[in-house]
């Protein structure tokens, strides 16, 4: 004789999409976007599960010292997350060795410079230095994404590892390319005609194809491997107040500073 099973649960249902390791991980994910906290209602939201399974994420989370509780019984990221990604970064030698460089080239042109890695279909920037308090500042964060074929960094590491239009197609598959603005490639075909003109001029530009008003130029840097770059350094300025022809004018000065030629700049 067969009993009767007890009525499934809001996660066996699919109501919770989330289960385990993924759950955790999706709900820290989004504590993240939240650096003045979440409340329990939000979190479930934002994640597609029940209350009572993000709770429980959070608990494992809090219990981790990954997550806690603000004075309004908000959640967000906990210290010792905090402690661990910041040791991590400060450690890593590709940012110890391009801040200097950084801090340089705002210095010289007086606006923001990034250190930029790619990672699959984006770029992640490693390392920013603004120009000084008082300067109008871009909202580029460090850890932050952006597309790859619509950046100067990311069209300058593209350049180097697609070679040839097949490479290219390849790449973007049967993905739609993202299209922040009206100036930015959006076909494997345009794509591969930026990136071959790139080669062709051993520096990248961004004409305003990944922000509206905003303007960069981009070069390769070597910091492991004298054939395989371990990321890019570009400039980037507000249209209005330094044009894109000001920093491709200024690339003789900022390969100077990138080789580490300090004494050489302005003479």
């Amino acid at each position: 004789m067969h009993g009767t099973r007890p009525a499934p649960s809001a996660e066996q249902t699919g109501d919770d999409k989330l289960v385990g390791s993924d759950r955790v991980l999706a709900v820290l994910v989004e504590l993240a976007r939240h650096p003045d906290g979440a409340s329990l209602d939000e979190l479930a939201r934002a994640v597609a599960s029940a209350k009572p399974t993000v709770h429980r994420a959070l608990a494992s989370l809090c219990k981790a010292g990954l997550a806690g509780k603000d004075g309004r019984g908000r959640y967000l990221l906990g210290d010792e997350f905090l402690r661990m990604a910041f040791a991590n970064h400060e450690a890593r030698p590709d940012h110890v060795r391009v801040q200097p460089i950084l801090h340089r080239l705002t210095e010289r042109f007086g606006e923001t410079s990034h250190y930029a890695v790619l990672d699959g279909e984006h770029v992640v920037y490693r390392a920013k230095v603004d120009p000084p308090m008082g300067a109008m500042r871009l909202t580029s964060t460090v850890g932050g994404r952006n597309p790859a074929h619509a950046t100067a960094v990311g069209k300058m590491l593209l350049a180097i590892r697609l070679r040839d239009l097949r490479a290219v197609t390849e790449w973007v598959g049967d993905r739609e390319l993202a299209r922040p603005t009206p100036r930015t490639a959006t076909t494997a075909s345009e794509l591969n005609e930026h990136l071959e003109l790139v080669r062709r001029r051993g520096y990248s530009v961004d004409d305003q194809e990944n922000e509206p008003g905003v303007t960069c130029v981009a070069l390769p840097v070597y910091l492991s491997s004298p054939s395989e770059p371990s990321g890019a350094i570009s400039i980037s300025g507000l249209a209005y107040r330094t044009p894109l022809a000001a920093l491709v004018g200024g690339l003789p000065e900022i390969r100077r500073i990138i080789d580490g030629r300090f004494d050489e700049v302005g003479a």
